[in-house]
């Protein structure tokens, strides 16, 4: 396609610092690019530490060991999803429970959360779609009064914040992506941030196999041995290196995307006041990072009609999510509670189109120019 849905971020550093890595032989992990990435992190999010990760769902996977999650436990998120955000849990043994989504920011309802809580409830995992936060105060309030972790999918939230707050620092564990669709990229990767420092020591044992080798790192220990179940989830140091060149120019990066999705929104705000599509919505106590830009089509038939004839003009949109629990998976391991009233309606009208860093004001007004060719909207 001539404009793609999504281009990797490239600063222009990144083989500068990897080669850096080669040459000082030293391409394994907790290096000193892992280092810098991790305090970046902390910095601007506030958290006590952030670990550098293989992947979001790594990070996930760890906040579950952490959490204690086990056989018989019970977590309640969306449906609408990535499978990694259930599948941690699973692979724990637990059940994940569904409950419904708020139609204008496609986060979870804050509302239905209380109702689907059970004695085997252990976790509320709210996830924070497009960079959107989630009602953060109403969740908090919940998991307090019921004595339940909250567990942030952050993955699309990096740079963005509820009421001042860092997504991801704000429940007791929180989790970045650093996938190469996200806006900083490191090919394959992601974080654990954690609020509470008592998490501390064994998410570095976690992290590293279940071992205390990072205390052996660091002449705390004349031999390093196996401490607690873990596994490798210590991404390599080329990895961290490639991440590092954007983290330096996350500010850039940041406003050149909210540049394209306030470009995009006002661009085709006059065919959602004709009532052709609908916009996102960001409530006011959110400030969003421009992750992604989505429309809302009429129904799935509009919407298949639009993406082909997209298509048609080299330009590749996408859709979403198919909610978790009308999957195979879905079916077996969880339960959706409530209504499903909007998360399978609302999920089978929803558009991504392209958003990258280094999108052109020129090809983003073509992709606006066709879709108001295909509304014949002039």
């Amino acid at each position: 396609m001539r404009i793609n849905f999504n281009v990797p971020p490239y600063t222009g550093k990144e083989l500068d610092y990897i080669k850096e890595c080669v040459e000082a032989q030293k391409i394994c992990g907790d290096g000193k690019y892992t280092a810098l990435d991790n305090e970046w992190i902390e910095k601007k999010t506030g958290v006590k530490k952030a670990l550098l990760t293989t992947s979001c769902t790594h990070a996930t996977e760890m906040s579950a060991i952490l959490a204690g999650i086990k056989e018989g436990d019970e977590v309640i998120m969306p449906s609408f999803t990535f499978v990694s955000t259930a599948n941690a849990f699973v692979l724990r043994g637990a059940k994940v429970v569904f409950v419904d989504i708020r139609p204008d920011t496609m986060n979870i309802d804050e509302n239905l959360i209380e109702q689907a809580i059970t004695p085997k409830t252990k976790a509320i995992v709210p996830v924070h779609y497009a960079g959107v936060g989630c009602e953060m105060d109403t969740i908090m309030d919940i998991a307090k009064r019921h004595n339940l972790l909250v567990i942030e999918d952050a993955a699309q939230g990096v740079m963005a914040t509820y009421k001042g707050r860092a997504l991801g620092s704000i429940g007791d564990f929180g989790n970045y992506s650093f996938h190469e669709t996200k806006n900083y990229s490191m090919g394959e990767g992601g974080a654990l941030l954690l609020r509470d420092e008592t998490y501390v020591d064994n998410a570095i044992i976690i992290r590293e196999k279940g071992t205390n080798r990072t205390l052996y790192n660091l002449g705390k220990v004349d031999k390093y041995s196996w401490i607690m179940p873990g596994s490798s989830y210590l991404p390599s140091e080329m990895n961290a290196a490639y991440l590092h060149a954007q983290l330096q120019l996350a500010d850039e990066i940041n406003d050149a995307r909210l540049d394209h999705w306030n470009r995009y929104y006002e661009a085709l705000r006059p065919l959602a006041e004709k009532g052709l599509i609908e916009l996102p919505y960001v409530p006011e106590e959110c400030v969003h990072n421009g992750h992604m830009f989505y429309i809302k089509c009429k129904d799935v038939e509009e919407r298949t009609g639009l993406i082909n004839y997209l298509k048609s003009n080299d330009i590749l949109p996408a859709s979403h999510y198919v909610p978790l629990h009308s999957s195979k998976a879905g079916v077996k391991y969880s339960e959706f509670r409530g209504e499903d009233k909007y998360t399978t309606r609302e999920s089978l009208r929803l558009l991504r189109l392209p958003m990258y860093y280094k999108l052109t004001n020129e090809d983003l007004d073509e992709v606006v120019m066709r879709v108001k060719e295909y509304y014949k909207f002039n």
